[in-house]
């Protein structure tokens, strides 16, 4: 009867340890939300802020691209648009693989600042649609050739710091194609884009 107790109390002992080893190497594995919090953790919060502004306006311009390309009366004006359409999917594509490396939580949608002027661009039509999306192209171009440059040279995370530079020429792009159809865009007239 000894020798039972002996051998019960021994898988008994077996089986704590078991569980014990078991527990602890499911915390230490891969637990989605620990490594996202610790991988988050490790980009800096400047670093953060402009991949999760870059991600909302990048919504936002492929919103309203897609407007442009739909009600813009002018050839230049909905090529813009669909350019815009475009580019910025692309860019928004590579910056959710390097979110997701990072643990960095997009936006799902863009902010209530582009929604408004979204919804503004929404209720024009012909000649006003286009002078108004096109001022708004040179305005959010400005802004954001600005940022890139900021996070391109004083970003701290080295493949945010290279998303923002190799991304950069295209908005610089972006920003001179929008000044030179923003005039004709007034007139109503049409240039010939490049």
């Amino acid at each position: 009867m000894n020798y039972f107790k002996s051998v019960l109390g021994i898988c008994f002992m077996i089986a704590v340890f078991t569980l014990a080893l078991s527990a602890q190497s499911s915390t230490s594995s891969s637990d989605p939300q620990m490594n996202s919090a610790s991988k988050s953790s490790s980009v800096s919060a400047a670093d953060k802020k402009f991949i999760k502004e870059a991600a909302d306006g990048g919504m936002a311009e492929v919103e309203l691209g897609q407007l442009a390309a739909e009600k813009a009366s002018s050839d230049d004006v909905k090529k813009f648009g669909q350019r815009m359409v475009d580019d910025h999917s692309k860019a928004n594509d590579q910056l959710k693989q390097i979110a997701a490396s990072k643990g960095v939580e997009l936006p799902k949608e863009p902010s209530s600042k582009h929604k408004v002027a979204k919804d503004r661009l929404s209720k024009m039509s012909g000649a006003d649609f286009d002078k108004a999306y096109m001022a708004h192209m040179v305005n959010d171009h400005t802004k954001d050739v600005a940022e890139f440059k900021q996070e391109g040279s004083s970003g701290k995370d080295p493949d945010v710091k290279n998303f923002a530079q190799q991304t950069l020429p295209t908005l610089q792009d972006h920003l001179k194609q929008a000044k030179s159809i923003a005039p004709a865009a007034k007139g109503n007239t049409t240039t010939s884009m490049k």
